[in-house]
């Protein structure tokens, strides 16, 4: 036989009922009774109908944001989980978001998600990411089927035709649309150079733009490292993704105006910003061309007078030419002077009055007859030429031999 404490059989039973998805996930309406408001602003009242109640504690970080009016006698929609309260062993109802009855189901769980998401800050406005001004590459995530995806095209390649788009298919409505709008998103972050994503699907009634009041959606938006434009339904539409994107567009084609440049508009931009650049490098180089005529003539009205210092060295640079020309003059009569001198020593000249020049074979000059033996080959220089010889003997001077 088991048997277990108390506080251990109160822990089982709130572990059970906390973890069964039929009790974590749960509206119930009812009438509000025994409704009181503790000084730490809790809210406890009872959520009761004909057969049965249900004892619900709606704590203050959940109450603050409420717009409901609780009061005895009211009846309500109610959001939240089944819990016990082991200290006295009592089933209660946590509530989490409350709504006047009398709003429909899919109303009523849309307000929930909203003010669950507001209160974790995923619709703070400094969260928010910028828009690219010239985006290159921009995800759409729609379906490929739809008028939609055409739509956005058209007027992206009418605005900015330089822009590349980069569609990630998804179904956006029915069965499996909320799995493939995550996915999609996924993959955008995922693919290169990919500066904004666009979100966006067509009009259509609550229940078919309930993809995008979905919380893994929102959550998917959220988790975006790329901006993200929501363009869902039409422009008196609002969904989750909404709130949570990075801009609201109130249609598709006016998201893809807001996501592209206009290409006539940057053209004349442009187009004045060169004008104005030219027109101020213009201005400069005219300013410059001002200020160094002013340093010239600074520089000219602060120079000392040159005109007597160039005068003397024009009197010293003639002066210095002038002996320059003596000096090459005296030289000029000392070399024909030499020249002279050095014409009457010349053998050659000598040759002209009928005398020889002698040379033996090796090139030498022979000054005596003694110099050369009988048989010796000579060479004999005139004054117009050389002839070859050879000496036979030898006479003594004065005829002596």
């Amino acid at each position: 036989m088991l048997i277990l404490p108390v506080s251990h059989v109160c822990s089982l039973l709130r572990e059970s009922l906390e973890s069964d998805p039929r009790f974590n996930d749960l509206w119930v309406t009812g009438e509000v009774s025994n409704f009181t408001r503790a000084a730490s602003g809790h809210m406890y009242f009872t959520v009761k109908d004909a057969a049965g109640q249900l004892r619900c504690a709606f704590f203050r970080r959940a109450n603050s944001r409420t717009s409901a009016l609780l009061e005895n006698g009211v009846r309500v929609a109610a959001h939240g989980m089944i819990s016990l309260y082991e200290p006295r062993g009592e089933l209660q109802y946590i509530v989490d978001f409350v709504q006047n009855e009398g709003v429909g189901a899919l109303q009523l769980e849309f307000e929930r998600l909203k003010e669950k998401l507001q209160e974790e800050g995923l619709f703070e406005v400094e969260r928010k990411r910028p828009i690219p001004e010239y985006p290159r590459r921009i995800g759409i995530v729609t379906s490929p089927d739809g008028a939609v995806f055409h739509d956005v095209c058209h007027v992206l390649r009418r605005r900015w035709p330089l822009v590349q788009v980069v569609l990630a298919p998804t179904l956006v409505q029915g069965d499996g649309a909320c799995d493939g709008v995550c996915a999609a998103l996924h993959d955008l972050n995922d693919a290169p150079e990919v500066d904004l994503i666009i979100l966006c699907r067509g009009g259509g009634s609550m229940e078919d733009l309930w993809t995008f009041n979905m919380e893994p959606v929102a959550r998917a938006i959220f988790a975006s490292r790329i901006p993200v434009i929501s363009a869902v339904g039409h422009e008196t539409d609002y969904t989750i993704a909404d709130f949570v994107a990075d801009l609201r567009a109130p249609t598709p084609s006016a998201a893809a105006e807001i996501a592209a440049p206009d290409r006539v508009e940057v053209a004349m931009r442009t187009g004045a910003l060169v004008e104005a650049l030219a027109g101020g490098l213009r201005r400069r180089v005219q300013d410059a061309c001002w200020d160094l005529d002013g340093v010239i003539g600074a520089l000219v009205r602060a120079a000392p007078d040159t005109s007597e210092l160039r005068r003397g060295l024009g009197r010293t640079l003639e002066q210095a030419a002038t002996s320059m020309r003596r000096a090459l003059d005296r030289r000029h009569g000392s070399v024909g002077e030499r020249y002279v001198q050095l014409n009457a020593l010349s053998p050659m000249n000598t040759l002209t009055r009928g005398y020889a020049l002698v040379r033996g074979v090796d090139g030498g000059a022979v000054v005596a007859a003694a110099d050369v033996a009988a048989g010796a080959g000579i060479r004999v220089t005139f004054h117009d030429g050389e002839i070859a010889a050879e000496v036979v003997g030898r006479a003594a001077r004065n005829g002596h031999g």
